[in-house]
């Protein structure tokens, strides 16, 4: 079954009830028991819930995991996969990770004695260096952010397998349209469903899917523990967004290719990051494990200056946090998405002041280039 298909049918899309192609949303925080001595399936909304169920089991099938599970945020899906590990444990981060993670696996697991240590995950050699006897996992994102580098994930997770480690990966760049790291052999995946799963600006939400049981059932008795679970409410968006992923980014990652190549002509424009080009120096690992480029590419602009007067002029595009809606969203990582990350560090991992971040949405893509042209320049 093609992938656009399996979106819209997976099994989870007609309610067994009614036969109605909305699932209802399960506003209920409890259910009623009819069985004292025999529990249904449903007992208590952090626990389970029909709505988040159907949602949870649609990201599994997509993610081509054993379970899904959904939270209330995508930093609340990945502070509950690291929430598996125990005090002693090593963990190996990928250096220039999105700044809620480096901020998470640098000063809060660090509490509980869970150690990173961050690597250029493009280096195969220096993941290899950097193994330990008590490293546990390897938590990867590819692209990354906000510099578009790849890791090339069929190396990485074999040597994780010869060592027992287990590999999560932040999917939330492609989207399971366009990578599904678990078919390669990685253990989880997580996406930041606020991004181009929900796809319209309007919910905050994070996805796991997950590989074995053995897994699985640590990630569900965290979900169940913590309980940073998803609303019914956002779980019915994220399944009617769901739906729509694959025409979205087809149009996007080639509006992405299109304005990519535009930047490159620029004299404001020093560099573009965007694994879709064919000069970028990855670009052939990452298409051999994904199926475009993305939606997503960062430039810098020829100096500070004129990244500053670019965000302030620019005008289609929201000058915003996020990513994945269906209007373009340029950022600053310096001041946006990394600034939990102390300027030295940011600058060693080369998000320099100059650099802006580009989430293309569904723009006419002429318009987005006519903007940017007058955004970019001095006069």
């Amino acid at each position: 079954m093609d992938f656009g298909t399996k979106l819209i049918h997976n099994g989870n899309e007609i309610d067994k009830n009614t036969g109605a192609l909305s699932l209802p949303i399960y506003h209920a925080s409890t259910f009623h028991q009819f069985d004292i001595d025999n529990f249904s399936k449903y007992d208590y909304s952090r626990s389970g819930n029909p709505t988040r169920e159907a949602l949870e089991n649609t990201i599994a099938v997509l993610e081509e995991g054993d379970s899904g599970f959904a939270f209330s945020s995508g930093m609340a899906a990945i502070s509950s996969v690291l929430s598996i590990f125990s005090a002693g444990d090593h963990i190996l981060v990928c250096k220039d990770v999105y700044g809620g993670t480096y901020r998470v696996t640098s000063s809060f697991f660090t509490k509980f004695n869970v150690e990173t240590t961050f690597v250029d995950a493009s280096n195969i050699g220096e993941i290899k260096e950097r193994i330990k006897s008590n490293t546990k996992a390897i938590f990867l994102e590819t692209p990354s952010n906000p510099l578009l580098k790849i890791t090339d994930l069929r190396a990485v997770i074999k040597v994780a397998k010869e060592h027992n480690i287990v590999v999560i990966v932040d999917n939330t760049f492609m989207s399971p349209y366009l990578q599904n790291p678990i078919k390669l052999g990685a253990d989880i995946v997580v996406n930041s469903a606020t991004k181009f799963i929900g796809g319209h600006s309007d919910v905050i939400s994070g996805l796991v899917a997950v590989k074995g049981k053995e897994l699985s059932d640590k990630v569900k008795f965290v979900q169940n523990s913590f309980g940073a679970v998803l609303g019914p409410q956002d779980c019915w968006l994220l399944l009617r967004g769901i739906k729509t992923l694959k025409v979205r980014l087809d149009y996007q990652q080639k509006s992405a290719l299109k304005l990519a190549k535009w930047l490159k002509e620029q004299e404001e424009v020093a560099k573009v990051y965007y694994p879709g080009l064919s000069d970028h120096p990855s670009s052939n690992i990452h298409l051999s494990q994904a199926r475009g480029g993305g939606a997503v590419l960062s430039f810098e602009a020829k100096d500070d200056a004129v990244a500053i007067n670019f965000m302030k002029k620019v005008k289609l595009a929201a000058v915003a946090v996020s990513l994945g809606g269906v209007e373009t969203i340029v950022s600053y990582p310096a001041k946006m998405s990394h600034a939990a990350i102390p300027k030295e560090e940011r600058e060693a991992l080369g998000i320099k002041d100059s650099l802006i971040r580009v989430s293309l949405g569904l723009e006419d893509t002429d318009d987005i280039i006519e903007d940017f042209k007058i955004a970019l320049s001095t006069k």
